[in-house]
């Protein structure tokens, strides 16, 4: 029996796994049923003999519900590949998103793409590897963790301190949804949040009171212009066409200032977050953005203090390693077309497995530019395409 007969006979029990995953509000932030979601992998990766366990995590934030980490096995041999997914997902913009909808050979809903339907089809390869005898001397590790969305520390950064991933794997791979092209690198992320102290005074004698939220404006202007030259700094990394070649800069994402509007407002705050391209040093940027900060206060007399929130680094493995072309051959014949290496526009988790050495791809179902939006759905086809690819590629690998 072919990989994808096997699959196509499944096609019903991997839609009805994602419904069950997607009626799970698994929203993060707050990390809202994060232990519901991970009892209803466990009981379907029993139920498809991947040997589940659930670990418990810390939640350093604190206010997640039973944070944990579900890991599985394929197999029982040396060799070793990793699939990994997060069944985390961001906050809906309506309570409807988690009853998902089926239509058209499309599953809508919450999560779908971001990446409940990648971990679907993770599954499912998997299994169909291990039913089908495919995976030799070797074996499929799958991890699936709570928190990608808001940083991986607790999920991801718990498997890399406590040595459960093994440094000799052949290869790693995350379903996010990369839309049919092959993540073969991702971006680094730098994030702050600068805090202005002023003096509060009641409107009739502001002269009396400092000004956080002026302060505040002075502050982000050199912010804004390093922005603008970050974004001519172009990549030397394949993108998709949707995609800009720059580091990418957000200043004031989140902001704040002030207890009325007739009072002085004597604190103020906002956020600048960056993704960065591969070629750029993070710590060196951070530096800098730090110090322009720090000059711009000292130029007014602001008191003003720095907080780090994330520094993650990229990530990337070249297309000429053997993995990566094993890969690319595998999605070639599974989709009928050449494959596409890409930059991911973001940060991936491929990150914790490649600072070990190991080579590490993003490549799932669904799509980037439906991910986190309203109408977020995932083919149910190219599930079980992807699907297929999962079990090519650890059987390649693991021959």
């Amino acid at each position: 029996m072919t990989i994808e007969v096997w699959l196509e006979r499944r096609a019903e029990d991997m839609a009805r796994l994602l419904g069950r995953l997607v009626a799970v509000d698994s929203e993060n932030p707050p990390g809202r049923a994060l232990g519901r979601c991970a009892e209803v992998l466990r009981e379907e990766m029993d139920r498809l003999g991947l040997a589940p366990e659930i670990i418990p995590v810390a939640d350093p934030a604190g206010g997640s519900a039973d944070p944990c980490v579900v890991r599985g096995t394929a197999g029982d041999g040396d060799g070793l590949v990793y699939f990994h997914g997060h069944f985390d997902v961001v906050p809906a913009q309506d309570r409807a998103q988690f009853t998902p909808v089926r239509r058209d050979g499309r599953i809508i809903g919450r999560g779908t793409a971001d990446m409940k339907g990648g971990i679907v089809s993770m599954l499912y390869g998997a299994a169909a590897a291990k039913a089908l005898g495919l995976l030799g001397a070797g074996r499929i590790v799958l991890h699936l963790v709570c928190d990608e969305e808001t940083g991986s520390v607790a999920g991801a950064g718990h498997l890399r301190a406590a040595g459960l991933i093994d440094p000799a794997a052949l290869a790693m791979l995350t379903a996010e949804p990369s839309g049919g092209g092959i993540w073969n690198a991702a971006r680094g992320a730098v994030s702050v949040r600068v805090d202005i102290q002023g003096r509060e005074a009641h409107v009739g004698q502001a002269h009396r009171g400092v000004n956080a939220f002026q302060h505040m404006l002075h502050i982000a202007r050199p912010v804004e212009r390093y922005a603008a030259e970050l974004a001519e700094r172009h990549t030397g990394f394949p993108l998709n066409p949707a995609d800009a070649p720059g580091s990418m800069l957000v200043v004031g994402g989140a902001s704040g200032s002030g207890a009325n509007f007739n009072v002085v407002p004597g604190a103020a705050y906002f956020t600048v977050d960056g993704r960065y391209n591969p070629e750029e040093d993070l710590e060196a940027e951070l530096r800098r953005l730090t110090a322009l900060i720090e000059g711009a206060a000292e130029e007014v007399g602001a008191t003003v203090s720095v907080r780090t929130t994330q520094l993650q680094p990229s990530a990337g493995t070249g297309q000429d390693h053997p993995a990566a072309a094993t890969l690319a051959r595998v999605v070639g014949d599974v989709e009928g077309a050449p494959a596409r290496f890409e930059l991911c526009a973001g940060i991936l988790e491929t990150r914790w497995y490649a600072q070990l050495g190991i080579p590490a791809f993003g490549y799932g179902p669904g799509r980037l530019d439906v991910s986190h939006g309203p109408d977020e759905y995932v083919e149910e086809a190219a599930m079980r395409r992807c699907a297929a690819v999962y079990a090519r590629y650890a059987s390649a690998m693991l021959a």
